[in-house]
C-alpha cells in the first residue's frame, strides 16, 4: 500500500484555524450590526416546535441519504460496508468536519481508514470522497438553477444559471468516464441521490420557514438558501457559520425581504446540523467499522 502523503506542517494548519475563526466572528459581527435583535428574538419566541422537529427530521433523511449515496462510490472499488458500519463511519466523518475544523478532517478520517483497513491505494478512497462531494454540488446546482427560474428577474441569470448546471453535469460525466473509470456506472444514480440530498435540505428550510411563519410561496427564502449552501462549502469559515448568514443578509436585501427572518433560517439550519453532528461523537471512542456479533 502507497504511503500516505505528507500532510502540512501543524503550524500552518492552526494559522488556517486561526483565520477561520477570525473570518467567522467578523461575519456574525457584521450580520449582528445589520438586524433588530427584538424582532429576531420575538420570532423565535414563537416559532412552531412541531415544525422544527420536522425540518431535523428532513436534515437526518437528507444525512442518510447522502450515507447511502457515499456507500456506492466505496463499493465501486470494493469496499463492501454494511448499512449500518457505512452510517456510523458517515457520521464520524460530520463530527469531526464540523467540530474538530483545524485536525483531521472526516474525510481525511475515512480515507486514511479505509485504505488501511482495505489495503486500497489513497488516490482510489480520495478520489470515492471527492466524488461524493462534486455530485453533492451538482444536485445543489441544478436546483439552484430551478429555482432561479422562479426568483430572478433577468433573463440572462436565469439563462445562465441552466446552462452551468447541465454543462457542470457533462463535464463531470466526461471527466469521470476518463479518469475515474472506476466509479462510471455509478455515475448518474449518484448523481440522483445527490439531488435528493440537496431536496430534502429544502424541505428542511421550507419546515423551518414553516415554524417562523414565513408564507412557503416565498421561494426567494429557497433561492438564497441554496446560494448559502454553495457558498458554505468553501473553506472560509468554521462549518459555513457566518458565511450562511451573510449571504442570507445580503440575499433578503436584493429580494426586499425579511432580513431578521433570513438570518434566523440560517442560525436554525446550522443549530440542526450541529445537533445532528455531535452523535458522531459516539464512534470517535468506538471503532465504526466493527462488526457487532449475532
Amino acid at each position: 500500500m502507497e504511503e500516505l502523503p505528507k500532510g502540512e506542517s501543524r503550524i500552518i494548519k492552526y494559522l488556517k484555524l486561526l483565520l477561520k475563526i477570525a473570518v467567522t466572528l467578523v461575519c456574525l459581527w457584521y450580520v449582528s450590526k445589520k438586524i433588530d435583535f427584538s424582532k429576531a428574538s420575538h420570532a423565535l419566541q414563537n416559532a412552531n416546535a412541531v415544525y422544527l422537529l420536522l425540518a431535523l427530521l428532513a436534515f437526518i433523511i437528507s444525512k442518510w441519504i447522502s450515507a447511502i449515496r457515499l456507500q456506492l462510490y466505496f463499493s465501486n472499488i470494493g469496499i463492501h460496508l454494511n448499512p449500518l458500519q457505512n452510517l456510523k463511519l458517515y457520521w464520524l466523518g460530520m463530527f469531526y468536519n464540523l467540530f474538530l475544523p483545524g485536525a483531521i478532517s472526516g474525510d481525511a478520517y475515512k480515507v486514511v481508514l479505509l485504505s488501511r483497513n482495505y489495503k486500497l491505494s489513497y488516490k482510489k478512497t480520495t478520489s470515492a470522497v471527492l466524488l461524493d462531494r462534486i455530485s453533492g454540488l451538482l444536485g445543489l446546482g441544478l436546483l439552484l438553477a430551478v429555482y432561479g427560474t422562479i426568483v430572478l428577474k433577468d433573463r440572462w441569470l436565469i439563462v445562465l444559471l441552466l446552462i452551468g448546471a447541465v454543462t457542470a453535469v457533462l463535464i463531470l460525466f466526461f471527466l469521470v468516464r476518463k479518469l475515474f473509470s472506476d466509479f462510471v456506472h455509478s455515475f448518474f444514480s449518484t448523481l440522483l441521490l445527490g439531488t435528493a440530498v440537496q431536496a430534502c435540505q429544502v424541505v428542511c428550510a421550507y419546515l423551518i420557514m414553516g415554524a417562523l411563519h414565513i408564507p412557503a410561496h416565498t421561494t426567494e427564502y429557497i433561492f438564497i438558501f441554496l446560494v448559502s449552501s454553495v457558498v458554505a462549502v468553501l473553506p472560509l469559515t468554521i462549518g459555513g457559520l457566518g458565511a450562511r448568514e451573510i449571504v442570507f443578509l445580503e440575499g433578503s436585501r436584493y429580494f426586499g425581504l425579511m432580513q431578521e427572518n433570513s438570518v434566523l433560517i440560517s442560525i436554525i439550519f446550522y443549530l440542526i446540523t450541529v445537533f445532528t453532528s455531535a452523535f458522531g461523537l459516539l464512534y470517535v471512542f468506538r471503532d465504526p467499522l466493527k462488526k457487532v456479533d449475532n
